[in-house]
């Protein structure tokens, strides 16, 4: 433990060191969103106000929206680069270019005001540009009032409908999002399926579905879960995250545990196969969420939850999307993982399409301490 410790030490002291060169300013942002799915044809209209504001020292005559689905087209750059790399993700291969027309991912953005007044803006793949009438000056805020229509792709990387195991939705990097602005500027990357970097904000979604369905996700229920079954409309608030994720399905088995004041959500399909290891998992996971806490620092939000879906396992703020089927030690251990980037990543917000080790790196290294710590006993957890 001593060397855990020593460790954490000279992290603090690099971050110490590395926080007196940074600008000291970041971007705030709040989403209020209302969106309706046709279960039916896998689309969904929505509606939102963002507001942004402007913490910088510079104003900003132009803004940027992420529009992740678009990806998921014939055509895309996720599309060809995964057709002609030497090293393909073998989770997608040439399955975008395969894809019929009614199984396509797309976001369309049907009109857009800022401050009230419409403002012009150009699809352009995986982004919206957006030219303001005004600039946001420095300390500013503008307000962002926009209405899109969406088709969720099949699933193949990480969101999506239908996944491998028959969850219904995964619906990460999903909404157009406002892209990130910092000291090195607008990060407007294309997406190919990499992780992603997001400006701190509080979410206010409704989800109206189908009566029937479960949907878990970021954030905290809002009104009785029996209303939400029953009506089909979910609301979930969340305050102090970098990003907001979902899934439903109308078979998925809904549990819960506490892990101190922390409730935790768990969420999978019924499977003779996989029951029991579900049905384990929340003991592992109140006790690797104590483990965490003590080694790392407190888990500084309401809930966290562990929902079947996905494609593999994928970090989102206050949940996580994990591929189900899976032993015991390695539905642990995806968990674990995937928990531990409640801190490096989604506490720190680090970005990790550039700085990959910031977060993989010490949260692989926590898995391990927390997976020996587990299944080996206490003391192990020394490197």
């Amino acid at each position: 433990m001593n060397r855990i410790l020593l460790t954490l030490s000279l992290l603090i002291f690099t971050c110490a060191t590395g926080a007196a060169q940074y600008p000291g300013w970041q971007q705030a942002v709040d989403y209020t969103m209302d969106i309706t799915v046709d279960t039916t044809a896998h689309q969904y209209s929505g509606s939102m106000k963002v507001v942004l504001r402007n913490n910088s020292p510079e104003s900003l005559d132009k803004a940027y929206f992420h529009l992740f689905f678009n990806a998921f087209q014939p055509g895309s750059m996720m599309d060809v680069r995964s057709r002609t790399i030497s090293d393909p993700d073998r989770r997608v291969g040439s399955r975008i270019f395969e894809l019929p027309e009614d199984e396509w991912g797309w976001i369309e953005v049907a009109s857009l005001r800022v401050n009230g007044k419409q403002v012009a803006f150009e699809h352009d793949g995986t982004l919206l540009d957006v030219t303001l009438n005004r600039a946001i000056n420095a300390g500013k805020k503008a307000t962002f009032e926009m209405e899109w229509t969406a088709q969720v792709p099949r699933q193949i990387r990480r969101s999506g409908w239908m996944n491998k195991e028959g969850v219904e939705y995964s619906m990460t990097q999903w909404y157009p999002k406002l892209c990130e602005y910092d000291h090195d500027g607008w990060h407007t990357e294309p997406y190919i399926g990499r992780e992603y970097h997001g400006i701190w904000g509080d979410y206010d979604v409704t989800i109206q579905l189908p009566a029937g369905y479960e949907v878990g996700g970021t954030g905290e229920l809002t009104g009785s879960l029996e209303d939400a079954r029953a009506t089909g409309t979910w609301r979930f608030t969340a305050e102090d995250v970098i990003d907001f994720a979902w899934a439903a399905d109308p078979d998925y088995v809904h549990t819960t545990a506490m892990a101190g004041d922390v409730t935790l959500n768990f969420y999978n399909q019924p499977n003779a196969e996989y029951d029991e290891n579900w049905a384990t998992l929340p003991e592992y996971t109140a006790k690797a969420m104590a483990f965490l806490s003590d080694l790392i620092g407190p888990y500084p939000y309401p809930q966290y939850s562990v929902i079947q879906g996905g494609d593999g396992g994928m970090e989102n703020p206050m949940a996580t999307l994990i591929t189900g089927q899976r032993s015991l030690r390695s539905l642990v251990g995806v968990t674990v993982h995937e928990m531990a980037h409640s801190w490096f990543q989604a506490v720190l917000a680090t970005n990790e399409s550039l700085y990959e080790y910031m977060d993989e790196g010490m949260t692989s290294y926590a898995t391990e301490l927390c997976m020996r710590h587990l299944f080996v006993g206490p003391g192990s957890d020394e490197p």
